[in-house]
C-alpha cells in the first residue's frame, strides 16, 4: 500500500475525479484542502508519505520539503513543467517525478474575461445590480484598440486571435518573438518600449523565469498610457506587485486585470483586493472540469506506470 497525499484540493474535488474506492488495494489517499502556513508545517504533515500529487506551482516542493520527506519515492504534478519543484534534488534522491498533459485554451479564456471585464466595468456594475443601481459607468469599445501582447507563444497566440476578431489591431514582443508566426498571424512585431508606449491593452503570456522576472516594474508603468490596462494570467512575479499597487493607486494606468500574484492565495489584506481599478480572479486560468479530469487521472496512471516500472511523462 503506497501512502499518497493530495496537495492543495482547494476545491476538494479530488474524489469527484477519482473514486478512491478502485485504487483501495494500491493507494491510501490523503487529501489536503488547505495549503500549508509554512515549509516545517508541510514536512511534518507529509512526513510518512511515499507519493506526493502536486497540483503545479501550489505548495513549494523544495529542498528542505524532499529533505524532510524521507519515503518520499515519486510525485506526479499537474503539467509538464512546475518551477516549485527542486528538480535537482529530487534526481539526487531518485524520486521519480511526472507530469501530465494540459489545455492551454482555458487561460486565454480567462484572459479575455478580465479584459472584457475592465473594459466594461463588469466588477463595479455587478456590484451595483445587487444594491439596487442601475447604469452608474461607461465602457469601452476594443473595436481599433492596440492589444499588445507580450508572448506570442500557445496562449498568446490564442488571445490574439480573439483580438483581432473584435477588430483590435494586435502588436507583439517578447526576448524571442517568432516574425514568421507573427507575420502569418497579421499581428505586427514591436520592441518592448514601442509596444508598452502604444497599447491600449497589455497582455503577459511568457513563461516565467529568471530573465523575466520584474519585467513590468516603476519604468515601464511610467511608459504605459494613463488610460491604458495591464492583464496577468501567466505569474505573478513577471509585474512588480509593489510598483503595480503604486502605479493603480496614482492612476499612473487606467487598471489591471490579474488572475496570478507573487504570492498564492493572495492574503486577505493585500492591498491589490481594496484598489477598485483592479479586476481579481484566484488563479482561475486553468481551473477547469476538462483541466482537472485530465491532471488527477494522468496522475494516478502516472504513479501506477511507476509501479510497473515504466513510468510516463517523465520530467526527472
Amino acid at each position: 500500500m503506497i501512502k499518497v497525499a493530495v496537495l492543495d484540493d482547494y476545491q476538494n474535488i479530488f474524489k469527484e475525479f477519482i473514486d478512491i474506492s478502485q485504487h483501495k488495494e494500491k493507494f491510501e489517499f490523503k487529501i489536503f484542502t488547505k495549503p500549508f502556513e509554512n515549509e516545517d508545517e508541510a514536512i511534518l504533515e507529509l512526513e510518512g508519505f511515499e507519493a506526493i500529487l502536486a497540483m503545479r506551482e501550489r505548495t513549494q516542493i523544495s529542498k528542505k520539503l524532499i529533505s524532510g520527506m524521507r519515503n518520499l519515492k515519486f510525485i506526479m504534478t499537474s503539467g509538464m513543467r512546475n518551477k516549485a519543484i527542486d528538480l535537482d534534488e529530487a534526481k539526487k534522491r531518485k524520486i521519480i517525478v511526472c507530469g501530465t498533459e494540459i489545455n492551454s485554451n482555458p487561460t486565454a479564456e480567462i484572459t479575455w474575461t478580465l479584459i472584457l471585464g475592465l473594459m466594461r466595468n463588469v466588477r463595479q456594475e455587478i456590484d451595483n445590480m445587487f444594491q439596487g443601481y442601475w447604469q452608474s459607468t461607461i465602457g469601452l469599445e476594443l473595436k481599433g484598440k492596440i492589444l499588445g501582447i507580450i508572448g506570442l507563444g500557445k496562449i498568446g497566440s490564442q488571445v490574439a486571435k480573439i483580438g483581432q476578431a473584435f477588430g483590435m489591431q494586435v502588436v507583439a514582443w517578447s526576448e524571442n518573438l517568432d516574425l514568421n508566426l507573427s507575420e502569418k498571424m497579421g499581428v505586427l512585431p514591436m520592441t518592448k518600449d514601442e509596444l508598452l508606449k502604444q497599447s491600449d491593452i497589455i497582455s503577459l503570456h511568457v513563461v516565467f523565469g529568471d530573465r523575466y522576472k520584474n519585467l513590468i516594474s516603476k519604468k515601464e508603468f511610467d511608459m504605459m498610457k494613463k488610460t491604458s490596462f495591464l492583464i496577468n494570467t501567466s505569474r505573478g512575479p513577471i509585474v512588480n506587485e509593489k510598483d503595480l499597487v503604486k502605479a493603480l493607486e496614482d492612476d499612473n494606468i487606467a487598471g489591471a486585470g490579474l488572475d496570478v500574484y507573487d504570492i498564492e492565495p493572495l492574503a486577505q489584506d493585500h492591498k491589490l483586493r481594496f484598489l477598485p481599478n483592479a479586476f481579481l480572479l484566484p488563479h482561475l486560468g486553468y481551473v477547469t472540469e476538462e483541466n482537472y479530469s485530465k491532471f488527477y487521472s494522468q496522475m494516478i496512471e502516472n504513479l501506477e506506470s511507476c509501479l510497473e516500472g515504466k513510468p510516463k511523462r517523465v520530467l526527472s
